[in-house]
């Protein structure tokens, strides 16, 4: 987080302003900037919207979606289960709603969290997942 923080990713509506998404730091090395998410119920996934809005100079280059099943697990297990790739390494565009549908994506079962990466940094202003509830 540099001059949004990741929560905002998951707020109503479309962005009013870079403040309000998610940006990183620019990066001076390698790496990636990454953050999860803990969907509202455990479900399959059937569409992803990573939004860009307001973003023009500063939005990432590249995204990618992983799932996991892991209801309820803490932050730390979070870094030690196996996450499945649902999008791989995508190109964005600046200032733009993109959009993911199910024939796009890696079909993973049923999810509990996401966890969204940007290559190499950069800034999101929502991060929209759609899908069914997993059955019990």
């Amino acid at each position: 987080m540099h001059y949004g923080t990741k929560g905002a990713l998951i707020m109503p509506g479309r962005a009013k302003n870079m403040g309000d998404g998610w940006e990183t730091k620019r990066r001076r090395g390698p790496g990636y900037d990454w953050a999860i998410v803990r969907l509202g119920a455990t479900g399959v996934i059937s569409k992803i919207e990573i939004d860009t809005n307001h973003f023009k100079g500063n939005y990432p280059d590249r995204a990618s979606i992983e799932g996991c099943l892991a209801p309820g697990a803490s932050t730390e297990r979070l870094h030690t289960v196996s996450w499945s790739i649902m999008l791989p390494e995508t190109k964005l565009s600046a200032n733009k709603r993109h959009f993911f549908s199910a024939k796009q994506l890696n079909h993973a079962g049923a999810v509990s969290d996401v966890r969204l990466s940007i290559f190499p940094d950069g800034g999101v202003s929502r991060l929209r997942v759609y899908g069914t509830l997993a059955r019990a």
